[in-house]
């Protein structure tokens, strides 16, 4: 009787456990203990003007010290204006983990769109193109192109996971495709890769020493964990490799990416190119376009030397290869070749005569004072403006 009268206590209080367990979410796993005790209203607080601002601003300032880090130098930097970017995406199985919610996969398209965004806008004159891996295939998804929403538009119709991924595969068909680009151009890839091994028909250093000797740059973020053969094709072909801790920080290791690394002349023979400024079509007139092969009335472009059509700018006659563009392209390329000078993080209050203290921004002429505020100091001025 006692042996029983003992189990039936333990089998109660392992039930008063498990109730308590269910009140203050210990029952929970821990990824949703993360999102349960994370009260996001609790870290925003209403500045003076009625906006939410965070209180902890450490992840902001890392974020904006890295960006800083990156930019901040005296002396001129020669970079490439013209970018031939393949992104390779890893949609084998391991890309459907959930340990990015809802899951890798999608976690990975949603940054990969805004970076087709923010290149475009940093690289007008660049090209890009989409690479999948998944069972064991290398797949070419979009060509290089210059049109960021035909490539959102066609990676989020083909997101699907299966099988293995093959490393060797993907660098083998990106070779194939960048190995045409001319000497002008730099040839980059950034490969997000989700998966803990590759599976290659053979030998992938082979491949790895074909990127090198092509002067092709490729770069590795991982989701999952580092890997030695990603970090040896990173160090081979002078590119960078980083493993993301969460989507914050996989949101900044990919638009790090972006303004063109300031290595890109090691890769690129500097050469004039030929370009085309063409003007816009008249309205209202049919003609065939030499981008879809069909004819087409209003708007559009003419190519200046071969007068086909074209649909946008910047692209490439497909009659007789001229590159096209415009002045606005050009004009936003220019700050890649002469950066403003670094700033520095100064502090208002700080200044031994008072009628030299600054109190407004010199941008929005709104209070330096305000706590919260950081200010920055450009050098070769005596401005100041806060953020």
């Amino acid at each position: 009787m006692s042996h029983n009268e003992t189990n039936g206590e333990d089998i109660r209080f392992n039930r008063e456990e498990e109730d308590d367990d269910e009140g203050d979410g210990r029952g929970l796993d821990a990824w949703e203990r993360v999102y349960a005790d994370e009260r996001s209203w609790e870290s925003l607080q209403e500045d003076e003007s009625g906006l939410l601002r965070p209180v902890d601003n450490k992840t902001l300032l890392h974020a904006q010290y890295r960006r800083r880090l990156r930019t901040a130098t005296s002396i001129r930097i020669q970079k490439g204006l013209i970018r031939y970017l393949y992104i390779v995406l890893d949609l084998s199985r391991a890309a459907s983990e959930m340990d990015y919610k809802p899951s890798r996969m999608i976690v990975v398209a949603r940054q990969v769109e805004a970076f087709i965004r923010e290149f475009f806008d940093q690289n007008p004159l660049s090209q890009l193109g989409l690479v999948t891996l998944k069972d064991g295939v290398a797949h070419s998804l979009t060509d290089l192109g210059g049109s960021p929403e035909s490539h959102i538009k066609v990676l989020m119709g083909k997101l699907e996971c299966s099988g293995d991924a093959s490393l060797q595969n993907g660098l083998d068909l990106v070779h194939s495709l960048l190995n045409q680009i001319p000497s002008y151009g730099h040839r980059e890839v950034l490969i997000l890769y989700s998966a803990l091994s590759t599976c290659d028909p053979g030998d992938v250093t082979e491949a790895i020493q074909k990127c090198k000797s092509s002067k092709i740059r490729c770069s590795v973020i991982g989701l999952a964990a580092e890997l030695y053969v990603c970090k040896c094709l990173c160090q081979e072909t002078g590119g960078s490799y980083n493993v993301a801790l969460d989507e914050p920080h996989l949101k900044e290791l990919i638009l790090e990416h972006a303004p063109p690394p300031p290595a890109i002349a090691e890769f690129a023979t500097p050469n004039l190119i030929k370009m085309g400024f063409p003007q816009r079509a008249a309205e209202g007139v049919i003609s065939i376009c030499s981008c879809h092969k069909e004819a087409k009335s209003g708007g559009g472009y003419i190519c200046p030397r071969c007068r086909a059509r074209i649909c946008e700018l910047p692209s490439e006659c497909q009659i007789c290869g001229l590159i096209l563009v415009s002045s606005p392209h050009l004009a936003r390329s220019y700050h890649h070749l002469f950066p403003i000078t670094p700033f520095d993080d100064v502090s208002p209050l700080v200044s031994n005569d008072p009628r030299k203290l600054l109190k407004n921004c010199f941008g929005c002429q709104q209070s330096l004072l305000n706590p919260g505020n950081y200010s920055y100091h450009l050098l070769a001025t005596s401005i100041l403006f806060h953020i």
